[in-house]
């Protein structure tokens, strides 16, 4: 079994730029970003050419006092130009942040003064518009690039462009900037709890759990090579999940990454696409289960006829996955697949897929066990930005759980049922925090979650709810709120679901319609 010391090893002496660099060593003529331009047309940069408009950027991004130690902030949707820039801050040893595309003024005043940043590149004016409400409040930001041309910026910002058509920087000269323990990003919390806190992940961090996960995947799949592995770019970037499988794998790995600059795009680009590798937080998951479900009813007989297919499949993929099924039984699920899953998977575009994931919160166990008897490869992983986006994942997957630890992760109970993790995926520690990583992080190296948990005999881990969450009812029972909202998002015409119940004598919800499926529904 991998250790996490043995992980170390692997990555001694790198950083994210060098690995990028032997990376364009194996597979610089792989195609490996995509986007469609506004005619509609598909567009590609091999990795060669990533690393070529990377060359530029370095001297574009350095020209404007960028170096070593200084963070840059990015407020751009899921496009190209994101990957070189963050590329080229990585080379120059800088630190680059994403800001939620659906920040406020007040929110990005916090967050740019907080990680001190010096440069802040925006997509277009709406984005420039923001920062400019609060420019004044903004001491340590010397510079604002914009990438679409603007007729009403003028001398408030620098044109992308012109960092883009600079003389390209030797990347092999300035690869060995970075150390392994400099930041290669900084993941802000959402904030419910108090003011956002950054956390700060190391290059070790994301070279050593792309290691753990390239591992991982590479032992429980037939996936092999990653190279030129399909996945489609959508959750906003300054998300660790989509960092991580959607950015930092495509310099590591050179997976193809599509960018969908918007989530309401998504299920056309997975039907154009066909994605290899795809990753989907609970809601998007639960919404492709409603809309199969809601065009399968249209016609009340073929509906009957393809639930009775689920419901029979059910249990034989269960003993697919475990290794128990006879013949018979794999036949029988081979005969539903070409009469009914084959052509479900193809309208939702993920008749290609060799591994999905669901992750970030909880995903009700019917809704998982469905999209596997259908055979969409679905698994449920488990992380934090903490533990950047990994802790546990499986490839055989147990409905209610979250799989088992990755490699190189240590995974216990506390005597107080929250699980500990230790690793060199745990972050180096909050912006500016000291207390609160003590807190979080303690003197053994044992990351505090806040989940409570269980392990089972198999090592799958299975998380009850977030520890300061439990709902303690006034007859003094322990609830998880978690469990009974999973429940009541099930019904097709509930879209989001919260429950109350601390210290009062019954449990309520409060429940939002799907409207989708309201919609439809009336």
């Amino acid at each position: 079994m991998t250790t996490s010391q043995e992980l170390h090893d692997r990555i001694a002496g790198s950083n994210l730029a060098t690995r990028f660099l032997a990376n364009l060593e194996r597979n610089g003529s792989v195609e490996v970003v995509r986007w469609k331009a506004a005619d509609g047309s598909w567009q590609s940069w091999t990795l060669q050419d990533l690393a070529d408009l990377t060359a530029h950027l370095v001297t574009g991004l350095a020209s404007l006092g960028v170096g070593k130690g200084d963070t840059v902030v990015l407020m751009l949707r899921n496009r190209p130009e994101f990957h070189a820039l963050d590329l080229a801050a990585l080379f120059l040893g800088a630190t680059p942040v994403s800001i939620y595309n659906s920040s406020a003024p007040e929110q990005i005043e916090y967050l740019v003064n907080d990680c001190n940043a010096k440069v802040a590149v925006v997509e277009d004016d709406g984005f420039l518009e923001r920062f400019l409400k609060v420019r004044e409040s903004l001491p340590s930001l010397e510079q604002i690039v914009l990438i679409e041309p603007s007729e009403t910026a003028g001398d408030a910002v620098v044109p992308y462009s012109d960092l883009a058509t600079m003389e390209p920087a030797d990347l092999r000269s300035v690869a060995d900037t970075a150390d392994l323990d400099d930041i290669a990003t900084i993941i802000y919390t959402s904030g419910t709890t108090g003011p956002p806190k950054g956390v700060m992940l190391s290059h070790s961090n994301v070279a050593w759990t792309l290691e753990s996960v390239g591992q991982s995947m590479r032992e429980q799949t037939t996936i092999g090579d990653f190279a030129g592995k399909k996945h489609v770019s959508y959750l906003p970037m300054a998300h660790i999940f989509e960092r991580l499988l959607g950015h930092y794998s495509l310099l590591d790995f050179a997976t193809q990454v599509t960018c969908c600059p918007e989530t309401s795009e998504l299920t056309a680009y997975t039907g154009e696409v066909r994605p290899t590798v795809f990753i989907g937080v609970p809601r998007v998951w639960e919404k492709l289960y409603a809309g199969v479900n809601a065009a399968v009813g249209a016609d009340p007989e073929k509906a009957q006829s393809f639930n009775d297919a689920v419901e029979a499949a059910l249990p034989i993929v269960e003993k697919m996955t475990r290794g128990t099924a006879t013949q018979e039984e794999i036949d029988t699920w081979n005969f539903l697949d070409q009469v009914a899953f084959s052509t479900v998977r193809g309208l939702i575009g993920l008749d290609e897929a060799e591994i999905c994931i669901t992750g970030a919160a909880p995903l009700p166990a019917e809704i998982l066990a469905w999209f596997r008897a259908i055979g969409v490869p679905l698994t449920e992983g488990y992380g934090m930005s903490e533990t950047t986006a990994v802790l546990t994942w499986a490839n055989d997957p147990k409905p209610g759980c979250v799989g088992r630890a990755a490699t190189g992760v240590e995974l216990k109970i506390a005597d107080d049922g929250e699980v500990l993790c230790r690793g060199g995926n745990n972050f180096a520690g909050y912006l500016g925090k000291p207390e609160q990583t003590a807190e979080t992080i303690d003197e053994d190296g044992w990351l505090h979650t806040g989940d409570i948990g269980e392990l089972d005999d198999d090592g799958y881990l299975k998380i009850v709810d977030r520890k300061k969450e439990l709902i303690i009812t006034a007859g003094g029972k322990n609830i998880s709120p978690a469990n009974l909202e999973a429940e009541l998002k099930m019904i097709p015409l509930v879209g989001q679901a919260c429950v109350v119940g601390e210290q009062r004598p019954f449990v309520a919800a409060l429940v939002v319609l799907d409207p989708d499926a309201a919609t439809a529904w009336a």
